[in-house]
């Protein structure tokens, strides 16, 4: 799937400023587009009508700073919209797709990450929303059903935006999931429109435009935003309703990667978290008991759990 270009971002915010958002006054009720025409728009922006349409056609060349600029407040796009206006004019006419190599966490995140403990959940994320790392306690809040070890496999590492799309488990999860489907695309376009050229975040797009219709629409939108702060309400399976707010941290030598940390923000929720990190704090350490289990009576080759169930090696 292609990535987007300036001329498809410009369409879709032309459509949303309506020509008494922009000051104008509208003559009569029949209108053929829904927010401002090219026209419009380049009167509004000081420039010629036939040199926007070849912008929006993609046969302009590069735009200025000043002509981006005058776009900019014409659309009345905000500091995180704007700059993504200037990545897509930054992007040459015709680019490759490059495969980059899998990413891995900095040392320096991860220790980090282990200075919050297993009380405080958290997770660091890639730039494709790939979990690169997590501690207990972040994985049992936000993706318990998936294994722990998962994020260290390359071949069955967790997307985020995969679950969030195409995981029922991960949908049933999330209370305000149709606000946070909304950042969550926002956020994809944004980081498409800084690596254009990435092959894995074409490929990413491509499959859950196909397979999710949510996806779709939401895509369709044209909409950017940055995802640092928010609030998940969960309705969590073991500890039930949990509302937490999330802070993104970046780190200055790895801008790739976030560090995602969770805090409750009532009473309730900060139990239900203090409960959940205890019971995932219990389960880790007896599935470690389990492993270091002698072998018990029974055939030769078997070992019993702390339930007495017997397990074969490589079961």
């Amino acid at each position: 799937m292609e990535l987007e270009s300036l001329g498809a971002y410009l369409r879709t915010r032309r459509a949303r400023i309506t020509p008494a958002d922009a000051g104008l006054r509208a003559y009569g009720n029949t209108r053929r587009v829904p927010g401002l025409r090219r026209e419009e728009l380049s009167q509004l922006a000081g420039m010629s009508a036939g040199y926007y349409t070849r912008l929006e056609q993609g046969q302009a060349g590069t735009a200025s700073q000043q002509v981006l600029e005058a776009l900019a407040r014409v659309l009345q796009l905000d500091a995180v919209e704007t700059a993504h206006l200037h990545n897509l004019a930054r992007q040459p006419a015709t680019s490759r797709l490059v495969r980059p190599r899998h990413e891995e966490p900095h040392p320096r995140v991860l220790t980090l990450l282990a200075s919050l403990g297993e009380t405080t959940p958290a997770v660091v994320l890639g730039r494709r929303g790939d979990v690169l790392a997590w501690n207990r306690a972040g994985h049992a809040l936000v993706a318990e059903h998936v294994d722990f070890d998962a994020p260290h496999d390359v071949a069955r590492q967790p997307s985020v935006p995969r679950m969030f799309f195409l995981d029922p488990l991960t949908r049933d999860l999330h209370r305000n999931w149709n606000e946070l489907a909304r950042i969550h695309v926002a956020y994809l376009r944004l980081t498409a429109g800084r690596y254009p050229t990435d092959a894995r975040l074409a490929e990413l797009i491509g499959e859950l435009a196909m397979r999710s219709a949510d996806f779709a629409t939401l895509w369709a939108t044209g909409d950017v935003a940055d995802c640092t702060v928010g609030t998940m309400r969960l309705r969590h399976p073991t500890v039930g309703r949990v509302n937490v707010d999330y802070q993104v941290w970046l780190q200055p030598d790895s801008p790739d990667h976030r560090l995602e940390v969770y805090t409750p923000n009532d009473t309730p929720s900060a139990d239900a978290l203090r409960l959940l990190s205890d019971q995932s704090q219990v389960a880790h350490r007896a599935d470690r008991e389990t492993e270091a289990a002698p072998l018990g009576p029974g055939p030769a080759g078997t070992r019993r759990d702390l339930a007495g169930r017997r397990h074969r090696p490589g079961r």
